[in-house]
């Protein structure tokens, strides 16, 4: 189990000139929210794109899930662009009932379907979230709605295995990882994806494209595109990150976590020497 950060212990932000994060699925009782909670209070930023798949319309409509740490998680939001984030949220399948909206600005957030992020080394992404690319949804919504159900069943089985594999001694697995990495089809369709989203943005004359949807956090290039995918806040927890001097970092909260446990024992020890 994760050990949870006492708020009162840490001062240390993470700062970056942009932040991209998607999937959430607020609404599901597969959103990792106490690790989404933490990296907005523990990170800081000029942009923050929300790319798409944030409320789980899908799930919402079938049976009404909405935790008081899922409402926490918006409040936090909208408090970052009451404070000067320029916050961009882009519509995606899940929440697909805002794309009527856009564009408009609703408390500071624009809504949005796509848009084209410049970095301060002047390189064009454009940002979507990219259920479009992917022929299930655009041919047979049905199946792709069933397709979900599949997944957030993966998501409520898996808990019961790492259940006991804690119990074990081991480290968390994913089910569904596993299954859409080994399974043939499944490897696939990830790999088709990322050509049709790479030769989308080259209608754009951009020098890359960042998305989310399929939850797989990857960086590479394709036939001379920048392919960024951001991952999710179901199994993954990662966010793409701009830095100050242009480079772009995915980086997994999970693991970025540690250096607030870490920062904090370093400075335990110095105290301690202090007062030896």
């Amino acid at each position: 189990m994760l050990k949870k950060v006492n708020q009162n212990k840490f001062d240390k932000i993470f700062n970056y000139r942009s932040i991209w994060i998607s999937d959430f699925h607020l609404g599901t009782r597969g959103c990792q929210s106490e690790l989404l909670l933490e990296f907005i209070k523990y990170t800081q930023s000029e942009k923050l794109y929300l790319v798409g798949d944030i409320i789980d319309g899908w799930a919402l409509k079938n049976t009404w899930y909405w935790p008081q740490s899922h409402n926490d998680v918006v409040q936090k939001i909208l408090r970052k662009a009451r404070n000067g984030t320029k916050v961009f949220y882009l519509s995606g399948n899940h929440d697909e009932v805002t794309r009527g909206f856009a564009p408009v600005n609703f408390g500071g957030v624009s809504i949005l379907n796509q848009i084209i992020h410049e970095t301060v080394d002047k390189k064009k992404y454009l940002v979507v979230h990219g259920d479009q690319f992917d022929g299930i949804i655009q041919c047979a919504k049905w199946l792709a709605m069933l397709g979900s159900i599949t997944y957030d069943f993966l998501i409520y089985f898996n808990r019961y295995i790492n259940f006991f594999r804690k119990k074990l001694g081991y480290e968390y697995w994913s089910l569904s990882n596993y299954l859409k990495f080994t399974v043939k089809n499944a490897v696939k369709f990830v790999s088709e994806y990322e050509k049709l989203v790479c030769n989308y943005a080259k209608q754009f004359k951009v020098d890359g494209i960042i998305c989310g949807h399929i939850h797989h956090a990857n960086m590479q290039y394709m036939n001379e595109i920048h392919y960024i995918n951001d991952g999710d806040w179901v199994e993954s927890c990662t966010a793409l990150v701009e830095h100050f001097d242009g480079k772009l970092e995915l980086i997994n909260w999970t693991e970025k976590r540690k250096e607030l446990f870490n920062e904090t024992i370093d400075q335990n020890l110095e105290n301690f020497k202090i007062a030896s």
